[in-house]
């Protein structure tokens, strides 16, 4: 796996390098994008576009046909690429068995399948929540909201990514102590499990994580709930019942991959972290000089990122919300299908299932009854006709309110005739 040497161009204490250092990432709203680095070294010298030479970090594997790892070399490298190929065209190609480099992108495919096979029997959790894909017209007006699901294409690079930073992970710090970056995950709140497990079982799916592995257990549910109504919202409320994953120089492994040792390698041009640990790798597998970071400056960093993270994440998820919320302002009066995605005092949230939108139900609007939160339940239930409302209902809705400023939405209930 090759990855462009950003570290050769971005010095420590430079301008250039103290801006990276502030942004900590890239983030990518709908239609747009607010790079970490300049255009010109993101989109061009960076860049490993075909026919050009590049600098670059490489992470080169022996594997078996088994997926075994016989051996392997980090080094720094100029490679010339001799095509680019976007995920859909590698998809076509694995799907029709034709094009360019068919017999290469198939044997890396197979490799990453076993790979991935492997990763998940040794305890790898995996996440296949739909994602949107908003289109937008000359004007930035979303004309279309689709849903998207990871294909063959997005997993084969997937896998090779987290095998060359479980690799410089492993590789730099088994057997040395040396002030490093690692991305951690910690274990998951028992609490918040239990309360998961409730949930799934009270819709009727089959899930015991005390039964054998925690992610085996998982992955029967998945392959239960894929092309549900609710498994948008099941796979949502999974990740909220799972810790946080973080960047420290302390490591205690990362409990939803099931690796004991990771780290960011293998995207520097738009993550700051990855950029650090390319700086530690060539100072201790190169260049050897013995100059890395102090333990200290290394923790500050790490937080810093980690909050540039989660600032971006709430921004990219705001900038999808406002786009959901412009193109169903023309949409009010008309109905949906929807799940119930959360339950409160005040009403149900909701999540459409084919714009994965989400709004409110306010609970001054239930008709008919008084209806009262009845916690435990992840319901609101009326008070004289017991009738109930759960989290992971499946409803139809009506769109009453589309509010751009407050990015809100709120629908009424249809009921069934």
């Amino acid at each position: 796996m090759h990855i462009a040497d950003v570290s050769h161009y971005v010095k420590p204490g430079t301008k250039i390098d103290e801006e990276a250092l502030e942004r900590g990432n890239s983030v990518y709203f709908v239609g747009k994008a607010i790079p970490m680095l300049p255009e010109k070294l993101s989109s061009n010298v960076c860049s490993l576009v075909p026919a050009e030479e590049r600098l670059t970090f490489s992470v080169i594997f022996e594997i078996t046909k088994s997926g075994k790892i016989v051996g392997s070399e980090i080094c720094r490298s100029v490679i010339k690429s001799n095509r680019r190929f976007s995920y859909n065209e590698a998809q076509e190609i694995l799907e029709t068995g034709k094009g360019e480099y068919c017999s290469e992108i198939s044997i890396l495919n197979k490799i990453a399948e076993v790979l991935r096979k492997k990763r998940v029997r040794e305890g790898s959790f995996e996440f296949f929540p739909p994602e949107v894909e908003i289109k937008l017209d000359e004007n930035g007006k979303p004309v279309s909201i689709i849903k998207k699901y990871l294909k063959e294409s997005n997993m084969l690079v997937e896998e090779f990514m987290l095998l060359a930073n479980r690799t410089i992970a492993k590789q730099l710090t088994a057997k040395n102590s040396i002030p490093f970056l690692f991305r951690i995950h910690d274990f998951p709140n028992e609490e918040k499990i239990a309360e998961f497990t409730r949930f799934v079982r009270s819709l009727g799916y089959t899930y015991n994580p005390r039964a054998g592995k925690p992610s085996s257990q998982f992955h029967h549910l998945i392959s239960q709930i894929k092309g549900t109504e609710e498994e948008a919202v099941i796979n949502e409320l999974a990740i909220r019942s799972m810790a946080k994953a973080v960047y420290s120089p302390e490591n205690i492994g990362h409990y939803g991959l099931g690796f004991k040792y990771y780290t960011h390698f293998t995207s520097p041009i738009r993550r700051y972290s990855d950029l650090i640990v390319h700086r530690i790798v060539a100072e201790n597998t190169i260049k050897k000089s013995g100059k890395y970071y102090s333990l200290a400056k290394l923790d500050k960093i790490c937080n810093h990122l980690s909050a540039c993270e989660r600032n971006a994440v709430d921004a990219e998820r705001a900038s999808i919300k406002l786009k959901q919320v412009e193109f169903l302002k023309d949409k009010v009066g008309e109905e949906f299908h929807a799940v119930i995605s959360g339950v409160t005092n005040f009403g149900l949230f909701v999540g459409l299932t084919e714009f994965l939108a989400e709004g409110l139900i306010k609970v001054r609007d239930l008709e008919g009854d008084f209806y009262v939160f009845d916690e435990k339940k992840y319901s609101l239930i009326g008070r004289r006709t017991k009738k109930q409302y759960r989290l992971g209902d499946r409803i139809n809705v009506k769109l009453i309110r589309a509010d751009i400023e407050k990015l809100e939405l709120d629908f009424l209930i249809i009921e069934d005739k």
